[in-house]
């Protein structure tokens, strides 16, 4: 068994796919620089992450594959799902195998899972962008916490960036612990140092704008003017409205 091992990164993957066809050899399994190594191991291979390598490698695959199977590699990526890497690797190299389109190829197997896996990334960021409750701090900044089942936050920062740009805002990951500040002009990747008082998904009243606990009493207020009780649906709320996502809606405290 060949086994790669490489930095769990985007770029690492595809300078794993350079490596791959420069030395002749091709990975049984892709792990984590430092993993134990598996029994049966017969060779292995560090790969060394060159953003000159990646580079070509990802022009080559834009040049056989359309915009919109590029778009599913990243969601593959992004779902961050066991196994994921050594999909989107054999995806690779199947691509560069032929001189067709392989992605609507759905007989096989590989194919059709990154087209599951990718509509499932793509509806968790469609998820964020209906669900996010913006909070107003103290300092005019405009804070909202999320929690995807996927990595699926980068997909949806250039929305934000174009729908509030006219107000500086963070979106944070409280699962990943990371998230982006925008600053009326680009949205650049921050980690909060002390975010622990963040997990809650409620920030403390403290840090809020003196008007901000009104403005959600107004939509409180409007969420439930609007609500028709004879027609609620509680499976068809859930269904439209995941229940996960209520700890940090307004209109659910």
């Amino acid at each position: 068994m060949t086994i790669f091992l490489y930095d769990r990164t985007f770029e690492g993957l595809l300078s794993a796919v350079f490596d791959a066809y420069s030395l002749g050899r091709f990975p049984e399994k892709l792990l984590p620089s430092g993993d134990v190594l598996p029994l049966f191991t017969d060779a292995t291979h560090t790969v060394a992450t060159d953003g000159e390598h990646a580079g070509r490698v990802w022009q080559a695959l834009e040049k056989k594959l359309r915009r919109n199977a590029c778009n599913m590699l990243m969601h593959v990526w992004l779902s961050e799902l066991a196994g994921s890497d050594e999909l989107l690797f054999r995806y690779i190299c199947k691509t560069f195998a032929t001189t067709r389109n392989i992605a609507y190829n759905f007989g096989d197997a590989d194919i059709l899972e990154v087209e599951k896996i990718a509509r499932k990334v793509s509806h968790e960021a469609q998820y964020i962008k209906q669900f996010v409750r913006f909070q107003k701090a103290a300092d005019s900044i405009f804070f909202a916490p999320v929690n995807p089942i996927y990595n699926a936050l980068p997909l949806t920062v250039a929305h934000f960036a174009d729908r509030f740009s006219d107000q500086q805002w963070v979106i944070y990951d409280l699962r990943r612990r990371y998230g982006y500040y925008y600053d009326l002009h680009t949205a650049e990747e921050i980690t909060l140092a002390a975010d622990h008082h963040l997990l809650s998904g409620k920030p403390d009243e403290s840090l809020m704008a003196g008007d901000e606990k009104r403005f959600q009493d107004l939509w409180k207020g409007y969420f439930k003017a609007m609500t028709i009780r004879e027609r609620i649906n509680p499976r068809l709320h859930k269904k439209n409205m995941p229940v996960r996502f209520w700890p940090y809606l307004t209109e659910k405290e």
